[in-house]
């Protein structure tokens, strides 16, 4: 995720309570993320109910995901490759965050993003960041 636009696009992930997570098989299949968290250039969003996200997976791990500010309407779609993991440090850091809501983390996605398009209106509207 390495560019001048990285910092940008990192702070409004940090800074967002809820992504959108597309996958697809025959058909889109999108959903709201809660527990997430950005280490270095990689997307890691931690799996508490993803059944039809995983079999979408199986199938194809080209993903999506949507992040924006409904306040400033910054925004941005990151397109990547996703794998699941189940190491026990993401366990650990999964399981930290969602024990507040008494649920439990089964692993990670891991994504390494391909690519980054600017969503906020206005002339970079489309643009392609990386």
């Amino acid at each position: 995720m390495e560019n001048q636009h990285s910092e940008e696009v990192k702070r409004l992930l940090q800074e967002t309570k809820v992504w959108v997570l597309s996958t697809c098989d025959e058909k889109p299949n999108a959903i709201p993320v809660f527990f997430t968290s950005v280490k270095g250039d990689e997307l890691i969003i931690f799996d508490v109910f993803m059944s039809k996200t995983l079999e979408n997976l199986n199938r194809n791990s080209n993903v999506s995901v949507t992040v924006f500010s409904d306040s400033t309407m910054e925004g941005y779609q990151i397109k990547g490759i996703a794998r699941h993991s189940t190491d026990t440090s993401l366990l650990d850091e999964g399981n930290a965050a969602a024990a507040a809501l008494g649920l439990s983390v089964k692993g990670a996605l891991v994504i390494a993003p391909q690519e980054i398009y600017v969503l906020t209106p206005g002339p970079d509207n489309g643009k392609r960041l990386m």
